[in-house]
């Protein structure tokens, strides 16, 4: 056998993540700040019901977290924001008003395209979802 047939084969991000149990670097970052500020780490364990136009979807948040009155809001990472993200997360905040879902971007300065001037914080804000980048910030955590 070859020296190239001994390789193991190359794993995608995505396996790696899985394999480690986040699909992100950012995720493995926010469930250790979750960790260390004494919450319980609750990743990816629930979904979340929405209507996409002719058909059923589900969504999987990232995180949740309970604040100390026992109500909860989700965290869900994000390096990429694309088009078909945005358009979910509206539509989900439509559907379940009372359902709160804050952001946590690699980079909220990013821009939403090339052609635009939008940046994934300006998004947020505009559709009234709180947002940080990097990690959580413990003003959330303490709630």
């Amino acid at each position: 056998m070859s020296a190239k047939q001994r390789k193991r084969p190359v794993l995608t991000p995505q396996q790696v993540g899985r394999k480690y149990g986040f699909r992100s670097g950012l995720e493995a970052i926010l469930a250790r700040q979750i960790a260390e500020a004494g919450h319980p780490v609750v990743y990816e364990e629930e979904k979340v019901e929405y209507e996409v136009p002719s058909r059923i979807a589900k969504y999987t948040p990232d995180f949740k977290i309970y604040r100390k009155d026992g109500s909860f809001f989700y965290i869900e990472s994000k390096g990429r924001f694309l088009t078909a993200d945005r358009q979910k997360h509206l539509l989900i905040k439509k559907q379940y008003p009372d359902v709160e879902i804050r952001f946590v971007f690699s980079n909220s300065r990013q821009t939403i395209s090339k052609q635009s001037k939008t940046t994934y914080g300006m998004w947020a804000e505009k559709h009234g979802f709180k947002y940080h980048d990097r990690f959580i910030p413990e003003e959330w955590l303490n709630e």
